[in-house]
């Protein structure tokens, strides 16, 4: 072969400063790029010989990547469809660069490496953003071809001579700069490939690894063993999302949840997934047991191309209430050297987000209708996704309709159909609105919750993070329907049957009334009003009105309503005019009087929670006086 050297087509000489300075960040993408390159490769002279096209031995299709940290090398290796002299020239020369100008005048808009590797055609010479100089050894498939050689220092000059491969395949040679040697050691290699090769399509090996093997019998006839070095490597080629769902068991799904994330509870059940038409997508995903603050467990579900990892930041592509699903997608319609811009874009993505969201509806509804009792048992879990799904998708609720489930404060499961039916005789009121009753906390609020179940009200449990939106949201979609927390008001006024009866007392006896239970409670954030209410009911009860509660709570969810956030809480002090400790109150002596409005105010704190620290030990040395 005749050495020739040359320049490649480029219309400047600063193409390599840039990729090296503005990739800086993204640096470790130049391995995934250079063994995904080998696979492709790998994978045409596997596709040519089942044609017909090369008869020779195959032998042991497989890449090998080595660290040469002596010789400041890094070696990917592969057997593979190699090239002719005249292939490096069209492919490496050419093609790379041929979109170079339009690079130069546009690289400052890009957001990330791959978004520029994406759009130029850089691949391969995301090598230079670790290498000094890349060297090229290949020797084509093709009959009668012979071994070349191509050389690059990071200028725009290159040369092509005689190589030195005897076998068909590629070995690309980075001599690696002194600003990238950490990729000189073998742990942070090994570190990268576990991130973008662990299920490559073929078989990449990586340093050798120590194994036990047969080694004969010792003289009782038990066999030996010895230690021997074998190839190691490090990758699943047929992971299980390549497979059909026929040929796997529960445990070969288990088995690969656990390979992903080998220190999480074992997965609720799982939805496999396997689409050709309108684009190709395949792969597993699995419902975890969430904890509350569900916003830790987002970016668990990673992107593939062709089994090359991309990214786990998915939120263009799932639906955003199942970025807290974890598994794998795997699209050969989404390109490897993928872009925000791409994915926001793209109409292939829309349609793969629409795909996911309505299959997890259909397994969500196949799982309600097959086992009902075991589907409420794992609820908890499960109506995080639901309702966080119903508020943010549309079409999804309408689906969700069927197999959303509330839960009561006896542990009972109804669909939204069922619960209206249980509820709507004898919670609805004057006006004809169906009150929905719930408590955040049961047991905090079992004073209120046990009033409103000695009237037959129903109470309903919503203590998920989610729940303060997903209350706004079931009024908005259920026809004349209202959700107010049990101690938002006193039961009457909460579900307002008729108008209220006028209590007995005078306008005096109010006015003297007000006047004592402000004197005592002595606190402008509590506002008192004197109430006609049943007479087997507390004397005073504490409420939040539910609006400012609710729009606090949102607050805190991150729903935006700061200045709802920073207002000091208001409370409403409800006194009920027709208790009889309130009429032994009002016939005291003025000493008593305040005395005794305190002790029964302290009662309704206690009775919230909301008693605490020095008014505490008050109430308990008050009432031992009182004993």
């Amino acid at each position: 072969m005749v050495q020739e050297k040359g320049t490649i087509s480029i219309n400047t000489e600063n193409i390599f400063p840039i990729i090296k300075k503005f990739l800086y960040s993204d640096n470790e993408i130049f391995l995934r790029e250079l063994v995904s390159n080998a696979v492709d490769a790998t994978q045409k002279l596997k596709r040519l010989a089942s044609l017909g096209h090369y008869s020779k031995d195959l032998g042991e299709l497989k890449i090998q990547v080595s660290v040469d940290a002596k010789a400041k090398t890094i070696t990917v290796s592969d057997r593979g469809i190699g090239m002719t002299a005249e292939e490096i020239k069209k492919y490496i020369n050419q093609i790379a660069f041929s979109g170079a100008t339009e690079f130069l005048e546009k690289f400052k808009e890009a957001k990330d490496a791959n978004e520029i590797i994406g759009r130029f055609g850089l691949g391969f010479y995301s090598a230079f953003m670790v290498a000094d100089k890349v060297e090229i050894q290949t020797l084509s498939y093709q009959e009668g071809a012979e071994p070349a050689q191509w050389l690059c220092d990071g200028s725009t000059s290159f040369e092509i001579s005689e190589g030195k491969r005897t076998e068909t395949g590629t070995d690309v040679i980075l001599y690696i700069n002194a600003e990238s040697e950490e990729f000189l050691q073998e742990h942070r290699i090994q570190e990268i490939l576990n991130k973008y090769a662990k299920f490559l399509p073929v078989p990449v090996q990586f340093g050798t690894k120590k194994e036990s093997v047969p080694d004969g019998e010792d003289k009782d006839g038990k066999p030996t063993y010895k230690t021997v070095d074998v190839d190691n490597i490090i990758n699943n080629t047929v992971p299980i999302w390549t497979k059909a769902p026929s040929e796997l068991r529960d445990e070969d799904y288990l088995d690969f949840y656990r390979e992903l994330y080998p220190y999480s509870e074992e997965p609720l059940f799982w939805i496999h997934l396997n689409v050709d038409y309108p684009f190709n997508l395949t792969g597993v995903l699995y419902f975890p047991k969430l904890k509350n603050d569900f916003e830790i467990q987002k970016n668990k579900i990673k992107l593939f191309s062709r089994q090359v990892f991309i990214t786990d930041e998915v939120k263009d592509i799932v639906p955003e209430f199942l970025l807290l699903l974890h598994g794998v997608i795997d699209s050969p319609d989404i390109p490897l050297n993928v872009s925000r811009s791409f994915l926001q874009a793209d109409s292939n993505v829309k349609k793969i987000n629409s795909y996911i969201s309505r299959k997890v509806a259909d397994k969500l509804n196949e799982l309600f209708k097959k086992d009902r009792k075991a589907y409420a048992e794992k609820w908890t879990d499960i109506g995080l996704f639901v309702k966080y799904g119903a508020i943010s998708d549309e079409k999804f609720y309408e689906k969700a309709k069927e197999f959303l489930l509330l839960t009561n404060t006896t542990n009972e499961h109804y669909t939204l159909e069922e619960y209206n039916a249980k509820v709507r005789d004898f919670q609805t009121d004057k006006d004809g609105n169906v009150i929905y009753l719930y408590t955040v906390d049961a047991e905090h609020q079992h004073s209120y919750v046990q009033a409103a179940n000695k009237k037959d009200y129903d109470v309903l449990l919503m203590k998920s993070p989610i729940d303060t939106h997903f209350i706004h949201h079931l009024e908005m979609k259920l026809e004349k329907t209202m959700l107010k927390r049990v101690d938002a008001d006193v039961l009457d006024k909460l579900i307002v049957k008729e108008d209220a009866a006028k209590h007995q007392l005078t306008e005096d006896e109010t006015k003297k009334l007000k006047e004592v239970f402000e004197k005592a409670i002595n606190n402008p954030l509590m506002k008192v009003e004197i109430e006609s209410q049943n007479a087997g009911g507390l004397p005073v009860t504490i409420t939040m009105e539910e609006w400012m509660r609710r729009m606090k709570d949102m607050s805190k969810a991150g729903g935006g309503m700061n200045f709802y956030g920073s207002m000091p809480d208001t409370y409403k002090v409800a006194v009920n005019a027709n208790h009889k400790v309130i009429t032994k109150i009002l016939q005291a002596g003025e000493e008593q009087q305040t005395g005794m409005a305190k002790q029964a105010f302290d009662l309704a704190l206690l009775a919230q929670g909301m008693l605490k620290g020095a008014d505490l030990t008050a109430f308990v040395e008050r009432s031992v006086e009182v004993i």
